[in-house]
Parts: C-alpha cells; sequence; structure tokens
C-alpha cells in the first residue's frame, strides 16, 4: 500500500516557513558579531545577506589596502577577541595607534592624547572593514548552529503568531521568533517594520582614498579641523612600511566633487598642502571615493519580535571613524540581554530582553551622536569669536585634565555599563 502520509507531510513542511531561533539580515561587520554572540551559546541563527560569495580570506588584508577602515577601540577589540576573531585579524593587517593628534588648520589649537594617558596599550588600531568581516566569518563557518545564506534578498518581513517571518525574493520564507536588521543605514527592513528614522543631511561629504607618505606615520591618528571639515590621515602599516594612511577628508559636496575629480598627483598635493606639510609629499595610492554624510536615528530601535543594530539604528559622521564601534556596542548588548532571558526559558524575541537593550543603547548612540554633532558644529564655522574661542579652547582642552579623559573615554569606548564580553 502506497504511503501519501509522508508525502503530504513533506509538502505541508515546504509550505510552511524553516523555523529558527533568530534571523538576521545583513552579513555585514555587526549582523556577522551578532550572529557569532548568538550562534556561540548554542543559538540556531540564519544569517542573511545580498551579496552573492563570501569574502576571499586568502586576498583579505593583502597588497593594496581596502579604501573603507575603521577606528576599533579596546572595548571592540575586546570583544573581536572574545569572539576569537582578532587573532585571525592581528595575522592579517592591523595598525594600532598609539597617540591622536588633533588641531585646527585655521589657528593654533592642538590637543593630543596618548595610549599611557588613557591607560591602554593602544588607543585603537586602524582596520580595513574587509579584514574585520573576514575574521568574523572564520569564526562563523565554525559554529554549527549558525547558517550563513549569501545571495538572499528580503522581499517582505511580516508579523506572526510567534513572531516574524521573512520572505526571501524567490518566494522562500523564514521564520524566528526574532528578527533582526544589520542591513544599514537605508535599511529596508526599518521602513517594513514602520520605525521612523529622524535623518539630518550634514552638509559634508566624505571623500575617502589611500595615500603613501613622505614621513612615517609613527602609530599616529591625525585630523586637522579645516574651515570647510575636518581631515583625518589615520595611519596603516602595509608589509611593514608605516608609511600609508587611509584618508578620510569631510567637506563640502562641490569641493568633494572637485577632489575626486582631480588627478592622482593633484589631489595628493592638495592633501599635504590642507596638513601644512606634516606627513611631507602625500601620494595617492588608490581611487578616491566621494561618501555622502547623512546622519540618522532611528525613532525606536525595536519593535515586537524585532529589532535594529548598527547603522540600521544609527548612522554617524565618521569623524574618527567610530560608527562601527557603536554597532558592535549594539550587537554585545543586544546578545547579552536575549541570552539572559533565553537562560531563564523565555522566546528569544521576548519583550523584556528588546526593551532592555533598546535602553541601554539608544541613549548612548544619541550622546554620542550629539557629541559628533558639537564636533562639527564647532569645527565647521567661519565665524571670528567661535574661531577664536575655539584657539582658545582647543589649547585649553590639552590642560583641562578633565575634560580631556572624557574626550579620552569617548574615543577608547569606555562609556556607560559595558556587557560582560566587552569588559
Amino acid at each position: 500500500m502506497h504511503d501519501h502520509h509522508g508525502e503530504d507531510e513533506m509538502a505541508e513542511t515546504q509550505a510552511r516557513a524553516v523555523r529558527r531561533e533568530a534571523l538576521i539580515v545583513g552579513g555585514g561587520m555587526v549582523g556577522a558579531a551578532l550572529a557569532a554572540l548568538l550562534g556561540e551559546a548554542g543559538v540556531t541563527v540564519t544569517l542573511l545577506d545580498a551579496r552573492p560569495a563570501p569574502l576571499d580570506r586568502e586576498a583579505v588584508g593583502r597588497g593594496q589596502p581596502a579604501r573603507r577602515v575603521s577606528a576599533i577601540t579596546p572595548v571592540s577589540q575586546r570583544l573581536l577577541e572574545r569572539l576569537g576573531a582578532w587573532p585571525w585579524m592581528a595575522g592579517r593587517r592591523v595598525t594600532p595607534y598609539h597617540r591622536m593628534r588633533v588641531w585646527d588648520a585655521e589657528g593654533s589649537g592642538e590637543v593630543g592624547f596618548s595610549a599611557d594617558q588613557a591607560g591602554v596599550p593602544a588607543l585603537g588600531h586602524i582596520v580595513e572593514n574587509d579584514v574585520v568581516l573576514a575574521g568574523l566569518e572564520a569564526r562563523l563557518a565554525e559554529l554549527p548552529s549558525v547558517q550563513l545564506r549569501l545571495g538572499a534578498r528580503v522581499a517582505d518581513l511580516r508579523e506572526t503568531a510567534g513572531g516574524r517571518e521573512v520572505v526571501l525574493e524567490g518566494g522562500e520564507r523564514l521564520a524566528a521568533p526574532l528578527v533582526v536588521a544589520a542591513d544599514g543605514a537605508r535599511s529596508p527592513l526599518r521602513e517594513r517594520a514602520g520605525i521612523g528614522v529622524a535623518s539630518r543631511d550634514t552638509g559634508h561629504v566624505a571623500v575617502v582614498t589611500t595615500v603613501r607618505t613622505a614621513r612615517p606615520h609613527g602609530g599616529v591618528a591625525r585630523q586637522a579641523f579645516l574651515a570647510t571639515g575636518p581631515l583625518a590621515f589615520l595611519p596603516l602599516t602595509v608589509a611593514d612600511d608605516d608609511r600609508y594612511c587611509s584618508i578620510v577628508w569631510s567637506t563640502t559636496p562641490a569641493e568633494a566633487q572637485r577632489l575626486v575629480a582631480l588627478s592622482a598627483s593633484a589631489l595628493g598635493e592638495a592633501l599635504g598642502e590642507a596638513f601644512a606639510g606634516r606627513m611631507g609629499a602625500v601620494s595617492v595610492t588608490d581611487e578616491a571615493l566621494a561618501v555622502p554624510l547623512t546622519q540618522r536615528h532611528a525613532e525606536a530601535y525595536v519593535r515586537p519580535g524585532f529589532a535594529l543594530v548598527g547603522d540600521a539604528a544609527h548612522s554617524i559622521h565618521p569623524l574618527a571613524g567610530q560608527g562601527v564601534n557603536l554597532g558592535l556596542m549594539d550587537a554585545a548588548v543586544l546578545a547579552e540581554e536575549l541570552l539572559a532571558a533565553r537562560r531563564r526559558g523565555m522566546a528569544m524575541g521576548e519583550a523584556s530582553a528588546l526593551t532592555r537593550y533598546a535602553r541601554r543603547r539608544r541613549g548612548d548612540n544619541a550622546a554620542m551622536l550629539a557629541l559628533m554633532d558639537g564636533f562639527r558644529l564647532l569645527f565647521g564655522t567661519r565665524h571670528p569669536a567661535l574661531t577664536l574661542a575655539r584657539n582658545l579652547g582647543l589649547s585649553g582642552v590639552d590642560r583641562l585634565v578633565p575634560v580631556k579623559r572624557l574626550l579620552m573615554r569617548q574615543a577608547i569606548g569606555e562609556r556607560g555599563r559595558l556587557p560582560d564580553s566587552c569588559r
């Protein structure tokens, strides 16, 4: 006798959505870190990303550096160490910086701080984003409960009785008590979840590229505040050569267009001049990209069975490259709250855990956005009285130990109650 029962059951299973404990949409640095934190605790996670293939771990962090870099704070480094990604990264290319120098190109004000003053081995590391991501992907590959699905484009997000369902472009459905959007600043999922966002065009565009300078960087991150905006030379050491820097030049849209249209040699000259020759002659080693800077903050970080992390929750002026550190902190705090609730026998998307996550992160991120805004306003003005105050102020900060300590704590990421994974 033919058993139809088995076939019916199979067809029904296909019609029903595949269930996991959590779905993370967006496989960038923050989404990957969250997947690793949950996966280490044995949570069944599917990490979905639209890109077709994983990073080529053989090629990443070799040869010409990528233009997109982050300043990884000691707090973020501790998280990456705990996840087992840091040793892989350190074996590739991470450049520590032990000092920061910030000055006003329009006047005489200058501030510097060192790792010694902050009581840390390094103020941070400049790391190509691809190197961070490849290190995390190497870790994810070792975690049996994490499934990485590439080439997966999300078409819809739905609420279900048991949480959320994600519908992929091919019609496939995935369900979980929790969906986390780590899908970037213009997050389509944030929109589908009906979460509004306060966005403000900063009036700045960042020009990013890589350069080689006549003088070695000496493990110092440098930033000049020009009339049009800040210019950062972030140290990169390439195959033991410490004369490379990653450039982030925030300026007006018109000036950015002019700069990216320049020949490599003309752009090198402009950079050397803007930096008052501090690094000697500058040669540009990569094409320059212009990235419009919009500051965004989501009006809420959570909805039932849904959470935002990283740039989907907040995007920031890349002053000091802090964006990813806020995102990694989101991932660490969200994982901590979710796992604590799970140990108490609650489902993954449990409302009180999400509320606690939002409470712990939204204020800190708002404060950081405001701090960056303060910098932007302070250094983005031509008003002579303010310029004078600024000159007095910047040199003053060097002497005002408490203020400087606060700025240093911001720079190294020591703010608020840190998740255990970052201590």
